[in-house]
């Protein structure tokens, strides 16, 4: 089992869909965690150690130890606006901000910017934690570019925005599976499970 300190329910259905059957993916209640950081790695491992100690004098984890716990921080660069939002992609239009709203306000920013110059990436940090103690961090990146207006009605976030010149298509135009295969989120959840599968659990028993 695993606990997925996150409360966006867009992330945790990916997470789950990706574990399939042999893994739980088990979610978190929200807690008040600092997100402070100038990188992604530096929000997910804040995130990760701080549902872990939390978790620690949790009585709802009696009986589960040990246990993995993991926190991801991800986002969007585009390269036209110095790798912004980045760290901020989740509040990018203000407070309050929406995926529609934070859509919004990257094509008016894109206004004018041709083809060639609305390069972006997808980057996903992956932290992994044990007992209040980080374990080890994963990223993935994908890299595509910034469409002029929305296109395809699955995924969330910016999925609708970034066209992925490998399909052909946007991340809102794929399906749970296939995007997975090819997201930044995919790649850095497979680096932790092949992390995991080569450190077991009993390993870190004391």
């Amino acid at each position: 089992k695993l606990f997925c300190a996150t409360s966006n329910a867009g992330k945790l259905r990916e997470f789950r869909q990706a574990a399939g059957g042999s893994i739980e993916v088990q979610g978190l209640p929200a807690l008040d965690c600092p997100e402070d950081g100038d990188t992604f790695e530096q929000n997910a491992i804040s995130k990760a150690l701080c549902y872990s100690r939390a978790a620690m004098s949790d009585t709802a984890f009696a009986g589960e130890r040990p246990l993995y716990l993991f926190a991801d921080d991800s986002g969007i660069e585009v390269d036209a606006l110095a790798a912004a939002p980045g760290v901020h992609s989740a509040r990018f239009s203000g407070p309050g901000a929406t995926g529609a709203s934070n859509n919004e306000m990257l094509v008016e920013k894109l206004r004018g910017v041709p083809s060639e110059g609305r390069g972006a990436r997808f980057v996903c940090v992956i932290a992994l934690a044990l007992d209040g103690t980080l374990l080890s961090t994963f990223r993935g990146e994908v890299e595509g570019r910034i469409l002029e207006a929305p296109v395809g009605s699955e995924g969330f976030g910016y999925d609708p925005l970034f066209f992925y010149p490998p399909l052909s298509c946007s991340f809102a135009e794929l399906g749970a599976g296939l995007k997975w295969t090819h997201s930044h989120r995919g790649k850095a959840f497979r680096q932790m499970l092949e992390w995991i599968g080569a450190n077991p659990p009993e390993a870190h028993q004391p």
